[in-house]
């Protein structure tokens, strides 16, 4: 089996834990959807179980067909889904017969990215270190999700929680956003 990229990581990532729990979810199912068509976003959202968003630059999740599912809104007619390992060629089949003739695309991107899940009460001060994205509360609430920098490394943020960030990550970037992640924490490691 491969390595994740973060599998080098994991007792440095560790150290972290009284200012910051990271935990890698590798190898996760993701697919890129093109599509502006509202009746065949519907319609991909029900093949799916797992309605698109509504808004920009927010997710949706649930319980859908394949498990637990999300659907990020990433741009005016560019969504990710990302689901459990080993399901996108299923889920492509799906999401391709949804869309039909309609104009669009889905393409498998899973081993583009990895998935690194960051929570504790300092993730919004540890993030705000490399981040110009406004993290506050009511910038950005649970549910939203935005394509942007961390430490000049491109990223896609979640917010999951007041407390829990998703952040993915692609591949080749991975390690030096831990190194990164562990810079930006150890002003906070000094006084815990």
């Amino acid at each position: 089996m491969t390595a994740s990229p973060l599998s080098a990581w994991t007792d440095r990532l560790a150290a972290l834990a009284p200012v910051l729990n990271v935990a890698e979810s590798p190898f996760r199912s993701q697919l890129t959807v093109r599509v502006s068509d509202p009746d065949a976003i519907a319609a991909m959202g029900s093949a799916l179980g797992v309605r698109f968003p509504s808004a920009a630059c927010t997710f949706t999740s649930g319980a859908g067909r394949f498990g637990d599912v999300e659907v990020l809104w990433l741009g005016p007619d560019e969504f990710l889904v990302v689901a459990a390992p080993d399901l996108q060629i299923t889920i492509e089949e799906v999401l391709r017969g949804a869309l039909g003739t309609v104009r669009g695309s889905v393409v498998d991107t899973s081993a583009q990215r990895t998935t690194v899940v960051l929570q504790g009460p300092r993730v919004r001060d540890v993030l705000a270190h490399g981040c110009s994205v406004d993290l506050h509360p009511a910038s950005a609430p649970v549910g939203t999700c935005v394509q942007t920098l961390l430490a000049r490394t491109g990223i896609i943020l979640q917010v999951n929680g007041d407390d829990r960030f998703t952040v993915l990550v692609r591949s080749s970037f991975a390690e030096y956003l831990a190194a990164w992640l562990g810079d930006a924490c150890s002003e906070y490691l000094a006084v815990a």
